[in-house]
């Protein structure tokens, strides 16, 4: 494992390649008839998922790639997470052109239509002069289509994760990581240009609710800091966590917080924010604890650059001093049967 320190260079834009969605376009079933040829809603049922496509990868693989980049299911290397850093040494770039298609694919299917392209970009920017071929690496851990594995991308500002739901349980397929730094290293207190910025002002409209008792308990000095999966280490505690508690706030302020968890949902495919905020339900609304943090303040302006929420069976921690990063941990509660 590779940690790389943070940096602030210069994007560059990579074409995105269709490669796997016009696979199998002209070639339907064979029947009695002959070859019948696939309609809309056939084609529609047949598209890769991002879980699909990482058996074709891993199918691609000669025995050189196999040896640089998969792993056995229980490697510890599989559950790590970081702002910045590289699970292995080999890059999206030193694939064939065929495989990089896949592994892009992979990424953008693991996002909701709405900001696959925002995300992809946002990871291409902070990629620098690499872009996204050169800046990302990736691991596969198990077998694809065993029941068992986890594709893994990692590069700065990016922990991605798809694993077929073979970790029950675990949203994601475990802890990810997402971040952006779009005016430089520093950013100013508006984040201007910042894909992730508008979970923050979502988050700050709930502290706006909060009348002068309920500011007192939210408002916190330091937060948590960042220190790889500890960052994102769950407690299984329903009390005593940093902040107020969601027990603590009126109904309408309660409805707020539950907006500001589909946001930070909104920008990952369908099928995962909803395992997720499942999860986050069933650990329970209540035992949510909320807190902003004055002491990492950009500009004086009071809109909280720094926040989190924590669960017994969740945290999200979002730092966005001196630019964006942000920690997702969502796991199903462990009383849960």
């Amino acid at each position: 494992m590779n940690i790389d320190p943070d940096s602030n260079r210069r994007p560059q834009i990579v074409t995105r390649r269709s490669f796997i969605q016009t696979a199998g376009l002209a070639v339907g079933a064979i029947g009695a008839g002959g070859i019948i040829p696939c309609s809309a809603a056939n084609l529609a049922k047949a598209k890769p998922t991002s879980d699909t496509l990482v058996k074709t990868l891993y199918d691609s693989l000669n025995e050189e790639q196999r040896n640089k980049i998969c792993f056995a299911y229980n490697n510890k290397l599989r559950l790590e997470v970081d702002n910045n850093w590289h699970i292995t040494k080999t890059m999206v770039k030193d694939f064939t052109k065929d495989q990089q298609a896949m592994i892009k694919d992979i990424f953008m299917g693991l996002h909701s239509e709405e900001y696959a392209d925002k995300v992809y970009n946002q990871v291409v920017s902070d990629s620098g002069r690499d872009g996204f071929d050169g800046g990302s690496s990736i691991a596969i851990f198990g077998e694809p289509g065993s029941g068992q594995f986890e594709f893994v991308l990692t590069g700065r500002h990016c922990t991605r994760r798809c694993d077929g739901d073979s970790m029950k349980g675990a949203a994601f397929g475990g802890p990810i990581f997402y971040g952006h730094a779009a005016g430089g290293f520093r950013e100013g207190p508006k984040h201007e240009g910042n894909a992730y910025w508008y979970q923050a002002m979502k988050a700050n409209e709930v502290y706006q609710m909060l009348d002068g008792k309920q500011r007192e308990v939210a408002l916190l000095n330091k937060s948590r800091g960042e220190n790889g999966l500890k960052t994102v280490a769950l407690t299984g505690k329903k009390e005593g966590l940093a902040g107020i508690r969601a027990s603590d706030l009126t109904h309408d302020q309660k409805n707020h917080l539950r907006k500001v968890l589909g946001d930070i949902l909104a920008p990952f495919r369908k099928v995962d924010a909803e395992e997720a905020m499942k999860h986050v339900e069933a650990g329970g609304i209540d035992n949510l604890h909320l807190s902003f943090y004055k002491g990492e303040n950009i500009g004086d302006d009071n809109v909280w650059d720094v926040w989190q929420i924590e669960g017994p069976n969740m945290v999200s921690y979002f730092r966005g001093k001196p630019h964006v990063h942000a920690w997702l941990h969502i796991r199903q509660p462990e009383n849960r049967k």
